[in-house]
């Protein structure tokens, strides 16, 4: 199984084609969804961001963010089954540094 995204293009947006399931219902496998490239801007309970996998920095991922504490962030799939997503609950809360591109808070699409 495949998690994460392939870039598409890098400009000031980011087209990002999701692979995987484990944002679905919201973003489908193969679906290409564009997101803003993060420049310090205010990360809310709900945005979906694009960030390095805490232990395989070759691998970037999609998440929703859950929970955030301080520059940290918990991170889950929008896939209701929780063996489709890797995400926070595997791996902690994700470093604010780590944080590529996100979309505020696009639950309906």
């Amino acid at each position: 199984m495949s998690l994460g995204f392939e870039p598409v293009e890098f400009m000031e947006s980011v087209s990002v084609k999701i692979i995987g399931n484990s944002m679905w219902p919201h973003y489908k496998d193969g679906q290409v969804v564009d997101f803003n490239r993060y420049n310090g801007e205010p990360i809310q309970v709900g945005d979906i961001i694009v960030f390095n996998h805490p232990f395989r920095n070759e691998m970037l991922l999609v998440k929703r963010v859950s929970t955030i504490s301080e520059n940290s962030f918990f991170v889950e799939g929008d896939n209701p089954d929780p063996t489709s997503s890797t995400d926070s609950h595997n791996f902690g809360s994700i470093d604010i540094s780590s944080i590529i591109a996100f979309r505020h808070n696009h639950i309906t699409e």
